[in-house]
Formats: structure tokens, sequence, C-alpha cells
């Protein structure tokens, strides 16, 4: 039987096995589904006998469904009760019955009544209209009662998946956290150790510049990792809603100046970093920390996944109340099918999975600008490269 006829069942157990009235319910199929304790001491049957079975294979005589009607408004009918264990002695019976749609499946349900002779058991029935419409509404009520049931259930379902899947998406995103935590602290750490280990070798004078070349690599690595766990906490500030800014007036080309200089650093061998032109009269409102930010990000990306002697351009487009910075690089590109993830937390697209890096420097800047009323997005085609643009409301242009 299907799963939602024993959902069925069990409220139907709930809700009618104590009532005094003789209550059948039987499918389209013609199973018996459920009887009530009043049913089967009035059938003389053990409790369960007739689940699941056709009503046609326990009645002798007559059929259930042949005095269906078209409409499903309640009518009677007498059906005759073979007693197979006491000595197949009749039961004459009157059944009022209505034909129901629960979930998409049509069910009939039989309220049964000793009977007295056919004729005089109909002369009874029009006498007792009143009788009849009380025992419609309280199947009626029935109905209602297992249905309301039934929509709670779902619902309670409904929010037991969505925090199974709630969890499960954050033990994923726990497993990916130590596996990134381990692998990018374990390079530097080691650097560090082998660092600390040649610089006490070297006790003269005449080594001090190669004790400051390992305690400069010291720094630098110290540096790195204090940088990934600032990451880490900025996820953290974004998340709970506790991040803090500081809106200010200031020129545009003085944080692209600094972001630049720092950029070149880091370059690759012939890599050009291109600036954008006619800048020297913006002037935006923003909080500068956060754009510094947000632009170092998107240019060390594009000289992290660009090749050497490539072209990183900037430019800056003015539309509406918004400025517009765009980060176009030659690069390897991001792969189609992984460019919704791109945003997401520690997400690494394939491509990129043995250059290091921690995959939440996107989903930092994405947080930051859309507490800030400003956004990110990009085009990409892999081995073509990529463009990545923001847009921040700025104040005016001098």
């Amino acid at each position: 039987m299907k799963k939602n006829k024993t959902d069925l069942q069990n409220l139907l157990e709930v809700l009618c096995r104590s009532l005094s009235e003789a209550i059948v319910f039987v499918n389209e199929e013609q199973e018996v589904i459920f009887s009530n304790d009043a049913a089967n001491s009035l059938l003389n049957i053990k409790d369960g006998e007739w689940s699941n079975q056709n009503i046609n294979l326990v009645i002798s005589e007559n059929d259930f469904l042949k005095a269906v009607p078209e409409t499903s408004e309640p009518c009677f009918i007498e059906i005759k009760i073979e007693d197979q264990e006491k000595n197949s002695k009749s039961i004459h019976l009157q059944a009022s019955f209505k034909q129901l749609e629960f979930q998409d499946e049509v069910y009939f349900m039989y309220k049964l009544d000793p009977s007295q002779p056919e004729k005089q058991a109909f002369e009874m029935n029009r006498k007792s209209e009143d009788q009849k419409e009380e025992g419609t509404s309280e199947l009626r009520q029935i109905i209602t009662e297992l249905k309301d049931e039934i929509l709670r259930r779902k619902e309670a379902e409904s929010k037991i998946k969505a925090a199974l899947d709630k969890e499960r998406e954050l033990n994923e995103l726990k497993t990916k956290f130590l596996s990134l935590v381990s692998h990018e602290f374990k390079t530097p750490l080691s650097v560090i150790l082998s660092s600390a280990s040649l610089a006490e070798k070297y006790t003269t004078t005449e080594q001090q510049d190669k004790r400051e070349k390992h305690l400069n690599n010291i720094k630098l690595k110290v540096r790195s990792l204090n940088n990934i766990l600032n990451d880490f906490l900025s996820i953290e500030r974004i998340q709970s809603g506790k991040s803090t800014y500081h809106l200010e007036d200031f020129p545009l080309s003085r944080v692209i100046n600094d972001v630049i200089y720092d950029a070149n650093m880091l370059s690759k061998k012939g890599q050009k970093i291109h600036y954008p032109e006619n800048i020297d009269g913006i002037v935006v409102h923003f909080d500068e920390k956060i754009l510094e930010l947000t632009l170092t990000n998107l240019i060390n990306n594009s000289i992290k996944y660009s090749p050497e002697n490539s072209n990183i351009t900037l430019s800056v487009e003015e539309k509406g109340e918004n400025l517009f910075i765009h980060v176009k690089d030659e690069g390897i590109g991001i792969p189609e099918k992984e460019q919704k993830f791109i945003f997401n937390p520690y997400f690494r697209a394939e491509n990129v999975l043995l250059k290091q890096g921690t995959g939440i420097g996107l989903n930092i800047v994405k947080g930051h600008l859309k507490n800030l009323n400003g956004q990110v997005s990009f085009v990409s085609k892999e081995g073509e490269g990529s463009i990545f643009s923001i847009s921040i409301p700025y104040k005016n242009k001098k």
C-alpha cells in the first residue's frame, strides 16, 4: 500500500478508533483500509482481519461499490455480511456512505447500523433525515481533522528536511574549512620552522645578511598567516552582522594608486597592470579600507590566475549615481559549470585547486559590498580570462 494510505490509516486509528458509530474506510480498489472497534464488534471480526483485503472477498453477495452514486452526496444501501466464524450467519446492515477525495485519491466512508427488513429500514431512513445530516456532519468533521493533521505532518516533515539539509551543508563547510586550514597553514608553518632553524646557525657578524634573509622570510609567512586569520574573522563578522564601517569622502585615485603599487610587488614576470584613465577628479563617499580590500582581492586574483607577460586592466565607469570599477585579466578563466558557486565560502574552481588560496576572498568582498549598498559581478570564459566588476555609490565628481 502507498505511503499516504499508511498515513491515513494511522490518522484514522487516532480519530475513529473509539467512536461509537461503526466506521469502515474502503479505497478505490475496493480494499478495506480501516475498520474501527464498533465496526469490528458489529461484524464480529478481529481487529485488522479485513485490512488490505478486497471487500468483495469478505462480503459474499453484494458489491460495496455497485450503489455508489455519481455525486458525492451520502445515500443508503443494504449489504449482507457472511459471518465465516459463526456458521455463516447472515447479518443485515444499513450502510450510509460518502465518496471522498483525499490527496488526489478516492475513498469511501461507510457508517454501519443494524437494520430491519428492507422496506421498514428505508421507511425509517426517510423519517430520520435529521439523524442522517448529523452523521454526515460528523463524517465531514472527521475528514477535516484528517486533512488538517496531514497538513501539519507535511509542514513538520518540510521543516525537518530543511534542518537536515542545513546541517548537511554546515558539515560540508566544516570539512572544507578544516581541509583548507590544514593546507594553507601547513606550508607557511614549515617555512617558518625551516627559516628559524637556519637563522640560528648564523651566529657571526659576517653572517648577518643571511640571518636577516631568513628572519624576513619568517615575518613574511607570519604576515600571510595573519591575513588568512583575518579573512576567517571577516567571514564570521559579516555572517553575524557585527561588521562596522566608516564612511567618508576620499579621492578614488588614492586608493587605486596604493592598490596598484602593492600589486606590482606581487606581479609575475612581464605582467603589466594598466592604470584607469580620467579618475583624478572622482571623489567617492564610501569605506576606504573596504574599497582597498576589494580591489586588492580582485587584482591579486588576476595576478595569481594569469600567466606571465599578460595584461591586467583597470577601468572606471560612471552610471547614474553609481561608480563601476572593472578589473580585466587574460587568465585561465572560470569553468562555466562552476561560475554559480564562485561567491560561496571556501569554494575553489577545479582548474585552480593546485594553486594556493582559501576560497573565501570573493565571499568577503560580496558580503562587505552588500552591506554598503554595493555589488560585485563577473563575466568569464575558461582559457580566455575574466572581468570582475564592482559598483559603489559615490557622492560627487569635482
